[in-house]
């Protein structure tokens, strides 16, 4: 499975992590919040890996858990932005789907 990240992204998620007690020896889980149609909603969460996750390694610095069942999980791209707002865009590029959090 794949996941990318940006810089944003990771140095949020790595506070978010370092920060928050109910992280403690947790890591980031994205997830299908729901689905509609073809358009499926995606979240993070504090979690830990069981036995369908896969936990991806990104290019900057920090592990994310997948469900491997899930396809609309692989190739999930997390972003964050600082304009206009404050948040987390999750989007999965090859199913042209997507969900600000």
């Amino acid at each position: 499975m794949n996941c990318k990240i940006n810089r944003l992204a990771a140095k949020a998620l790595k506070e978010m992590l370092e920060k928050n007690e109910a992280a403690k020896d947790k890591m980031i889980r994205v997830y299908v919040t729901h689905m509609h149609g073809d358009h499926a909603h995606y979240d993070l969460k504090f979690d830990t890996p069981t036995e369908h996750d896969e936990v991806v390694k990104t290019d900057k610095g920090i592990d994310i858990i997948l469900d491997s069942r899930d396809e609309f999980l692989d190739g999930v791209w997390i972003q964050y932005f600082q304009v206009p707002k404050e948040e987390f865009v999750i989007t999965n590029p090859s199913k042209h789907h997507h969900h600000h959090h």
